[in-house]
């Protein structure tokens, strides 16, 4: 029946490249002016679980680089950037900050209109030295930049060469020491139950190896963004489809431990919040980190509008701290992939 839901609603966003149906269509003259309006949601401020949510915004502009953003990462002077799956940035201060105003651009400083090259579904950064990794569906690849996004450094890695057609690199974390967890999109039950997923040791452009794992979400919920927390856990967001017309989402965000992550294993996480059809929602592909003086966390998800007339780009902010870690999560953490394939 799940799969009957999203069958229909592709059929939908295939439709929708009528003109004058469903998808907003490019304009003739392109567009590059800076311009970002972010419009406060009314009511949406509440508790999710032990999360609370401190403001939703819908996301307009008409730069011709803006919608599909499908990942998400916060940078050290305050701004955020999400790339999209079009080979598109946005940089931008969020809500009730001060800073610059929004840029937008071409990842690579290049367009390229071979979406299997360009399909940005996630990315991490390595503060300290302003690194930064994006992952693509279509190609199966990791690019590695400095926050300039030019010049790229390439790898194909092979753990993820049989993740075939749109089912690639999904959700993306560098840790603290250096390891790398992706998670694919997949399809579920590829190994018995759940969806392909890889830990490399260290940096995947300089050819770190890597352990495949399953990553098992509750279903009919996928994994779209993953980011690292400061006690060496990470946060994923999922989301699942709960509409046709017009598409609805729905999300959950899940704390899990790498600790737990086994060679041919099985990796759970625990919820920790839920977005149901209650709230402002969309399809929430980005996720961001940032601490708090006070030891909570800011938390920042951002929605992939498919650039659907029926569909918006929604930002939300969230206030987390997070509970001590459970006891069954206690675990040593595996010295190397190769002692986890021990």
């Amino acid at each position: 029946m799940r799969r009957t839901v999203r069958l229909a609603l592709l059929a939908v966003i295939a439709a929708g490249l009528a003109p004058g149906t469903w998808l907003r269509g490019p304009g003739l003259v392109e567009d590059l002016r800076p311009i970002l309006r972010m419009e406060p949601l009314a009511g949406a401020s509440r508790q999710a679980g032990e999360i609370m949510i401190e403001g939703v915004w819908h996301l307009t502009s008409p730069n011709s680089h803006f919608h599909g953003y499908s990942g998400l990462v916060a940078l050290p002077d305050g701004t955020l950037l999400a790339v999209s799956d079009r080979g598109r940035w946005l940089r931008f201060t969020p809500p009730g900050r001060n800073g610059p105003d929004p840029q937008f651009g071409v990842i690579g400083g290049e367009a390229i209109s071979d979406k299997r090259q360009v399909d940005a579904e996630a990315a991490t950064i390595d503060l300290p030295t302003g690194r930064l990794w994006i992952a693509y569906e279509g190609a199966n690849s990791v690019d590695r930049h400095d926050l300039s996004l030019r010049d790229p450094e390439r790898i194909l890695p092979e753990g993820m060469q049989s993740w075939l057609g749109n089912r690639g690199p999904e959700a993306m974390a560098r840790l603290a020491d250096g390891r790398f967890i992706i998670l694919g999109e997949g399809s579920p039950e590829w190994a018995g139950e759940g969806y392909p997923a890889l830990l490399f040791e260290g940096d995947p452009v300089d050819g770190a190896e890597s352990v495949s794992f399953a990553f098992v979400p509750p279903k009919p919920y996928r994994a779209t963004d993953m980011a690292a927390l400061p006690d060496g856990r990470v946060l994923i967001l999922l989301r699942a489809i709960e509409g046709v017309i017009p598409p609805r989402f729905s999300a959950r965000l899940l704390i899990a431990d790498p600790a737990a992550i086994r060679a041919g294993g099985q990796w759970r996480g625990v919820e920790v919040a839920r977005f149901g059809l209650d709230l402002p929602t969309d399809n929430f592909e980005g996720l961001a980190v940032e601490p708090r003086a006070d030891g909570a966390l800011t938390l920042w998800l951002i929605s992939d509008d498919n650039g659907a007339a029926l569909q918006r780009t929604l930002l939300y902010r969230l206030r987390w701290t997070p509970d001590t870690r459970p006891a069954d999560t206690q675990k040593a953490r595996p010295a190397s992939p190769a002692r986890l394939s021990e």
